[in-house]
């Protein structure tokens, strides 16, 4: 019975614990802004038909959460969660608010077979960019390897796997998207926990901290 059992038991190397990602958030009054484009996007008729879409085609996000991932976490021993806050705290030490501007949108890995919808970014990458940095190099000091993967700043708002029109979407939320311009100002970045289940992932912050703190 104990060998039956045990085949059920995650890896010993496979890691436990609530699921975390670092981020910007965004303010009420530019996630609405985007709420209403996204709603535009998901009810607009077919061109060619006039027949209304069917708006659960792609796994949209939750417009309350979205945010600017600065690095994933994943699953992380809840023993580590102070070096976590504490790297978090020491990223956005001396740095000051800055401006972010939202322009256009796009897929990875590509159009022809997205995966990601996402909007683009096009102010503050560069503060970003700088940003990420300091939140690698704080989790390094904590004990956290290195991540060497290529850095794009985005917002992600809709996942389509396998999901046949995935590529319709992407065409017409980059027609929606097209000359937006939508700028908040980046003043905190906050420790989050992604809880999954029943629908989209919520995310539940652990910790914000403002910049200029």
């Amino acid at each position: 019975m104990s060998e039956r059992r045990g085949r059920f038991r995650p890896p010993l190397d496979e890691p436990t614990g609530p699921r975390l990602f670092i981020a910007v958030p965004l303010p009420e009054e530019t996630r609405r802004s985007i709420e209403t484009l996204v709603g535009g996007v998901r009810l607009a008729p077919e061109p060619a038909t006039g027949e209304r879409r069917d708006p659960h085609d792609v796994r949209w996000v939750r417009m309350d959460g979205l945010h600017v991932t600065l690095r994933f976490l994943g699953p992380t021993d809840p023993a580590r969660l102070d070096d976590a806050r504490a790297a978090v705290s020491a990223a956005a030490a001396g740095v000051q608010p800055f401006e972010v501007g939202l322009a256009g949108a796009g897929a990875f890995p590509n159009l022809a077979r997205p995966r990601v919808l996402w909007l683009g970014l096009g102010r503050g990458l560069a503060e970003l960019n700088a940003l990420t940095a300091r939140v690698a190099s704080a989790l390094a000091e904590r004990g956290w390897p290195h991540d060497d993967r290529p850095v794009r700043p985005h917002l992600t708002l809709a996942r389509s796997d396998g999901v046949a029109s995935g590529a319709l979407v992407a065409g017409r939320l980059m027609a929606a998207a097209a000359g937006l311009d939508l700028g908040w100002s980046a003043d905190r970045i906050v420790l989050f926990e992604s809880q999954t289940g029943g629908g989209p992932a919520r995310y539940l912050p652990l910790l914000e901290v403002p910049l200029a703190n």
